[in-house]
């Protein structure tokens, strides 16, 4: 049974980053889903780049469950 102080992951949130090895943060950049013809090609590259993503200790237990 789970107690009552027990904050659960948020899953919507989880499941778009990735923890590496070494415990970085990363997600992909948002907004580059479609629509991306009539964008220069440097931009349409930019998005399929990873960016780190830096959490606070409390924002990472709250958002994200580590074992």
């Amino acid at each position: 049974m789970i107690s009552q102080n027990h904050m659960k992951t948020n899953k919507a949130f989880a499941k778009r980053l990735k923890i590496s090895r070494n415990g970085k943060i990363t997600s992909r950049k948002p907004g580059q889903n479609h629509f991306n013809a009539k964008e220069a090609r440097n931009t349409q590259m930019a998005g399929n780049r990873t960016q780190k993503i830096t959490l606070t200790s409390k924002v990472k237990q709250r958002y994200i469950k580590f074992k």
